[in-house]
């Protein structure tokens, strides 16, 4: 009896330790869920489109340059559909030239092809070089926000989100150019920065093949990359191939991250952080709990 006692004891010790300390690897427990400092967040595992983090996530919000996805994606249709080739080129406009924030360096009328402007744009967050893609691809770029709108209906984006240009700057950034799109601004949410992002990699997979550049460059320029969780950088992150940071003073810092881990390819979204660490530094918070929910 007594040894039957000790042996049901044994059993309930083990039982107790697996459901503590397995960390949900038998389906006895799940990570807790992190707290992220930051005003909306979502995670998806992209092979099955489901949902394992959200947070805010259905708040419209300025993405800033996070919006350049769906300029990645009009560009990327041009191309497939044969209307422009990345080697076709094109004259920087007044506007090109103009436009603040983050740039490759155009000055008005220089000659530059589409793959330079497509990855100063993918890489390295050149406002200049999405106008001057948007402008070729659309001759406005008012133009080219309406068809950007209506690719997000296409893509089934919601309401909630709206693009009011190319670059995801606010329009009291723009409203100094005649030629700019500076009415309204652009908003989404991150839900549908995540849907976005999943169209783009999947629709285009060869995209990647640019947003894991460490740099782009153009003549004798070199413009580095803006992903600092790519392998190599200051967050550097084994697995992280793209995709697209973004900041205004209204949107704070955010990042849209796609990484394989574990065989699994994820998509993590993090808007409104409060520095420029903080983005990654919390993007790697909703790896570590994609990581732990899988093992």
């Amino acid at each position: 009896m007594r040894l039957k006692r000790l042996l049901i004891a044994v059993a309930i010790v083990f039982i107790v330790g697996w459901a503590v300390n397995a960390n949900g690897k038998l389906g006895l427990t799940k990570p807790k869920e992190p707290a992220l400092a930051v005003v909306s967040a979502v995670m998806m595992d992209v092979d099955t489109g489901k949902w394992l983090y959200r947070s805010n996530a259905a708040k419209p919000l300025p993405p800033a340059s996070m919006s350049k996805m769906m300029t990645e994606v009009l560009v990327l249709d041009s191309v497939n559909s044969g209307n422009i080739a990345w080697n076709d080129t094109t004259a920087a406009s007044t506007y090109a030239s103009r436009v603040g924030g983050a740039k490759m360096g155009l000055t008005e009328g220089q000659i530059v092809t589409v793959k330079e402007l497509f990855e100063a744009m993918a890489v390295h967050s050149a406002n200049d070089a999405s106008v001057a893609l948007a402008e070729l691809i659309a001759g406005t770029e008012t133009e080219f926000v309406k068809r950007m709108n209506a690719k997000a209906e296409v893509i089934g984006l919601s309401k909630a989100s709206r693009f009011a240009n190319a670059t995801g700057l606010s329009s009291s950034d723009l409203r100094d150019i005649k030629t700019a799109a500076a009415k309204g601004e652009t908003m989404m949410t991150a839900e549908d920065v995540a849907l976005l992002a999943k169209y783009l990699i999947e629709t285009y997979p060869e995209v990647l093949q640019t947003t894991k550049k460490a740099e782009a460059g153009y003549a004798n320029v070199k413009l580095q990359t803006t992903n600092e969780m790519l392998p190599g950088q200051r967050f550097g992150t084994r697995g992280n191939d793209g995709l697209k940071t973004g900041y205004t003073e209204r949107a704070g810092y955010c990042f849209t991250g796609t990484t394989v881990s574990g065989g699994r390819r994820y998509i993590t979204v993090v808007m409104g952080a409060s520095t420029p660490e903080a983005r990654f530094e919390e993007t790697k918070k909703l790896l570590a709990y994609a990581e732990g929910s899988s093992t």
